[in-house]
């Protein structure tokens, strides 16, 4: 359990580890408990995935999933990791309130580049139109883009990340 806020409750973990094992599967299964019966998932009491109150828990979600996802996948050596973060962008003040999370590039495999741009594993929003956020926030988006050459060199290359850039 750490003294910050990226712990991540236990259902978190199960979460991603049901996210993981469903990809893998050459099969139609449902999303549900039941499709986590073959596994058994351990998890230590008083961990960074089983945190006890009070630990701060806000990060868990959002990151710790994440890199949950990328390690399982990097431990059956069947994707890189990713982006590892849900890239979360926040601002407001008493009028506004804005959060979105940004995508960015997905891990390769053996055969296989990653995908530019994309939101993936545990997060599932979409990015805002810019014509929304411009109308609904007092922002204007000067530039999104892909961030060029970010997904690494190698046989088998990384997804592009992105740029997103607003003016408050």
């Amino acid at each position: 359990q750490l003294p910050n806020n990226y712990n991540a409750p236990s259902a978190v973990a199960r979460a991603a580890v049901l996210y993981v094992f469903r990809t893998m599967v050459d099969d139609d299964i449902p999303l549900n408990d039941g499709c986590l019966k073959p596994l058994e998932i351990v998890i230590p009491n008083r961990c960074l995935l089983a945190p006890e109150y009070p630990a701060a828990v806000v990060a868990g979600n959002v990151e710790t999933s994440q890199a949950v996802t990328d390690c399982l996948y990097g431990a059956m050596q069947v994707l890189a990791g990713g982006q590892g973060t849900m890239n979360n962008l926040c601002f407001g003040n008493g009028t506004h309130q804005y959060y979105e999370t940004i995508c960015g590039g997905s891990g390769a495999g053996e055969g296989f580049d990653g995908t530019d741009a994309v939101q993936q594993h545990m997060t599932n929003s979409r990015l805002t139109d810019p014509e929304v956020l411009e109308w609904r926030f007092p922002v204007r988006l000067e530039s999104f883009r892909f961030r060029q050459a970010s997904g690494g060199a190698g046989e088998w290359k990384g997804g592009n990340g992105t740029v997103r850039r607003l003016r408050f």
